[in-house]
């Protein structure tokens, strides 16, 4: 496992994040939450971690029309890369798997403990403090508006998020925290949300 932690180091080292969001230090934070919930929940660190490390190695910008495959393309090279570093064969279907279905856009639903680990790792990074900051610079990437006017928190409209940031709270990050599947990740969820509803708080009062 240390010599896959170093290829997976090296190969970060030489990539480009397609956006800030997807940057090496979304990688770190994914791999350190996945090796908390393997442990608490038993799971297969020889899936986990490698699944974990490699989520993202390939990436399509969130306005990409192909962006739902993102995480088969991940996967496929995923799969690529751990042969080259003769990592035993057995675990690949497993690995695959747990890439495909990390992703929201995918929608493709996780069977495998393993899976729904990396799944609720990943979807954790979304949420509190990390997810508030992530949301704010793929919006400016992508040239949002923060918030609407004439309702700033879809009290009264269908929600935008492709128009207002503050919106893509209520199509997708709220929504996160309802797919986890383990109980730590669902415990963890309950207070980064807790921190997302107290900043729409407080940009109301200074709205």
């Amino acid at each position: 496992m240390l010599a896959i932690e170093k290829h997976c180091l090296a190969l970060l080292e030489n990539s480009i994040a397609t956006d800030a969001a997807h940057d090496k230090a979304h990688i770190f934070r994914v791999v350190k939450t996945a090796k908390h919930l393997c442990n608490i929940e038993q799971a297969d660190p020889n899936i986990v971690i490698p699944a974990a490390w490699l989520h993202d190695c390939i990436t399509v910008p969130k306005n990409h029309p192909d962006r739902s495959k993102s995480s088969v393309m991940a996967a496929d090279h995923a799969l690529t890369l751990l042969a080259k570093w003769q990592y035993p064969e057995q675990y690949y279907s497993a690995i695959h798997h747990a890439i495909v279905t990390h992703s929201f856009s995918a929608n493709i639903p996780p069977e495998t403990l393993e899976a729904k680990i990396v799944q609720d790792a990943d979807r954790l990074d979304a949420l509190g403090a990390i997810g508030v900051s992530r949301c704010l610079q793929i919006s400016g990437v992508l040239g949002s508006t923060l918030y609407s006017d004439d309702d700033p928190f879809c009290e009264q409209r269908t929600p935008n998020d492709k128009a207002f940031t503050v919106d893509h709270f209520y199509t997708k990050l709220f929504r996160i925290a309802e797919t986890l599947h383990t109980q730590a990740a669902k415990d963890e969820a309950q207070q980064r949300v807790a921190f997302m509803r107290d900043y729409l708080t407080q940009l109301q009062h200074e709205i």
